[in-house]
């Protein structure tokens, strides 16, 4: 059996929905039967989400878990709710499981079968400062008390954010280490005496007859410090008792296997190890709860923070070994992160995004995303590109060279993206489609992510002039204004719905546009510098080569006054004839045109950015992600 679904009404951050004369829960969330992993941003409400399962089930750990005020929804209004209700459903139960739970079993048809499910409750009430609550059980609304074995049944195991791995696995009265080899079936169920008896009896022994001065063959030790304390001790206490002739000795106290488990550490041979290596040993321990043979309870972890402490590398092997276990022995797994790192790394479908009080899982049946996309986002989303699901807004762009200048851009309009919580994804020059489809849900009605996405790209419908250059090429011109417009729209509408929007260059490429436009000094000595640079084994320029770069310039631009050339052919000589005929990178010269343009005075190259109708289309998309300023044509 495992945890199906989870309903929230009024609490934390999650309040409920009217619609009509219904109450709806604030959120409803399906989970899948192996691996869950919660990622957002700091309160997006992944811990309200973990805190609301492990408060209706419980822990393996028996941690205390009280309901406060605060626990119950805050509205936007400033009023707190007075009920709360959180709603577990469990499906998938094997006969032996089912057994456990026959008084609050339901059944529902699924396709043509039909099947258990068990709905667990938490009802609270705030009434006079004070909460009350209870948990029941039951197909219907009303339900009924869980007695305390099905409720044992029920437990999770969970793992605290910011867990002390050290102090859980050593030794002291409850200790977590020996709570779980106590429910491990090496534990259980035991014909006779476990072996362990005769070990802590034999050692038992061995010390009382130390301290009696005594070897374990019972001959007298030279070395009898240990007969001389107890013989100290008891000399005190035939003193302090008078005619009672009490009398002591050294041993291990409580000879029962609880108190022997109590007693036991569990550590790494390396000396060296450090919070990361300790905490992977804790989740080690924890596993064996989960895969317990013949448990007939539910097998759910609960994990938060799971890279907590733990270096890249390492949260790469744990969280892949983790997907894997939780598919192949049935396991639950229900983690939260804030790592982008574990984000790039599991399978999209197991995904679940936490965001603006809402939660939207990655699954096939919730979103957009074809199968080919799936199976591309989970060979390309790298750390870098997973970084779209924390962002308050999402650029996408098509190539390196936008990818460096538009966070120049984006400060010199005063709109820096880091300020705005904007991601900045480098998503190649196909792959717009499969990543816009990330942010648009299946079924609008059930909501969509409020995460405003602006994909940025080039015309790439070559001007008249490229003619110059090849004969029989089809350009702006020759497709006419109506049919140009027509496939400007054609892209928008495949790309474009729900927060995302496609910004389009207006004549040809950025390069060229930038060239066409108020930059075209700048990318004209970007372009240059970028050849030197890119000929040379050092990447800091020269004096001498700045100044050669000038005077190249300058002579250029001499010669086309004197020629009367047009601004088309200025800005194709730069891109065309020097930029891609030179084989000039990109990326070297966007770097360069970066340096260049935050060297100026900011307020004048601002206005000039702002200003010009070639770069307007960045400047949109860059308002729209930051401040949601739909200038959208």
């Amino acid at each position: 059996m495992y945890l199906s679904e989870l309903n929230i009404w009024n609490f934390r951050k999650y309040g409920e929905i009217k619609k009509e004369e219904e109450i709806y829960p604030g959120i409803s969330l399906e989970l899948n039967p192996g691996f869950n992993l919660l990622v957002g941003e700091n309160d997006s409400g992944k811990s309200a989400i973990i805190d609301a399962i492990k408060y209706t089930i419980l822990t393996q750990s028996y941690d205390y878990i009280r309901l406060e005020e605060e626990d119950f929804h805050l509205s936007e209004e400033g009023e707190r709710a007075s009920d709360m209700k959180i709603e577990c459903i469990f499906r998938g139960f094997h006969n032996n499981e089912a057994k456990n739970f026959l008084e609050w079993l339901g059944m529902e048809k699924i396709e043509d079968e039909f099947l258990y499910f068990l709905k667990v409750f938490l009802i609270a009430k705030r009434r006079d400062g004070k909460v009350s609550f209870d948990i029941k059980a039951g197909p219907g609304d009303d339900g009924t008390i869980l007695n305390g074995e099905a409720r044992n049944l029920l437990r999770s195991t969970y793992l605290t954010p910011l867990r002390d791995a050290e102090r859980e696995l050593a030794p002291r009265r409850n200790s977590r280490l020996s709570q779980i080899l106590d429910s491990h079936e090496s534990f259980k169920n035991i014909e006779g005496e476990h072996y362990l008896f005769s070990i802590m009896r034999e050692a038992n022994i061995n010390i009382e007859k130390y301290f009696e001065g005594l070897d374990q063959e019972g001959k007298t030790l030279q070395d009898d410090n240990g007969a001389k304390l107890l013989g100290e001790i008891n000399k005190y206490l035939y003193e302090f008792s008078g005619t009672s002739n009490l009398e002591s000795n050294f041993g291990i106290s409580e000879m029962n296997l609880k108190n022997i488990l109590e007693k036991l550490s569990l550590s790494l041979l390396s000396a060296k190890s450090g919070l990361g290596s300790q905490n992977l040993l804790f989740i080690a321990v924890e596993l064996l709860l989960l895969k317990r043979e013949g448990y007939s309870g539910l097998k759910l972890a609960l994990i938060e923070e799971i890279e907590a402490h733990i270096h890249t590398q390492a949260q790469i092997r744990l969280i892949n070994f983790l997907q894997e276990e939780a598919e192949k022995s049935k396991i639950q797994l229900i983690l939260t992160t804030h790592s982008s790192v574990l984000a790039s790394k599991i399978n999209l479908r197991n995904l679940i995004i936490c965001k603006n009080n809402k939660v939207f899982p990655m699954g096939a049946e919730y979103t957009e995303l074809e199968k080919g996309d799936y199976l591309f986002l989970e060979r390309f989303l790298d750390s870098t590109k997973a970084n779209l699901f924390f962002a308050e807004g999402v650029l996408l762009v098509e190539g390196d060279a936008e990818n460096l200048l538009i966070p120049t851009i984006a400060e010199i309009i005063d709109k820096p993206l880091s300020k705005y919580g904007v991601s900045l994804v480098n998503v190649g020059n196909t792959a717009f489609l499969r990543y816009s489809r990330v942010f648009k849900r299946a079924n609008e009605e059930e909501g969509f992510l409020e995460i405003p996405v602006s994909c940025i790209t080039d015309n790439d419908i070559k001007p008249n002039i490229y003619k110059s250059v090849k004969e029989g090429v089809s350009t702006k011109y020759d497709l006419g204004k109506d049919r140009v417009n027509e496939l400007r729209t054609e892209r928008k509408n495949r790309i474009e719905g729900q927060k995302v929007k496609l910004f389009i260059s207006p004549e040809w490429t950025l390069e060229y546009d930038m060239a066409l436009g108020c930059l075209q000094r700048e990318i004209y000595k970007a372009v240059l510098q970028a050849k030197k640079i890119q000929n040379s084994d050092k990447y800091v320029l020269t004096d001498e080569k700045r100044k050669e770069v000038e005077e190249e310039i300058e002579a250029k631009y001499k010669v086309w006054e004197a020629e009367e050339t047009s601004e088309e052919e200025k800005a194709f000589y730069i891109y065309y004839h020097l930029m891609l005929e030179k084989q000039i990178s990109k990326s070297i010269t966007a770097q360069c045109l970066a340096v260049i343009l935050k060297e100026q005075e900011k307020a004048k190259i601002k206005e000039r950015i702002l200003t010009d109708q070639n770069l307007d289309y960045l400047v949109k998309a860059i308002s729209y992600v930051t401040d949601g300023e739909d200038m959208h044509d």
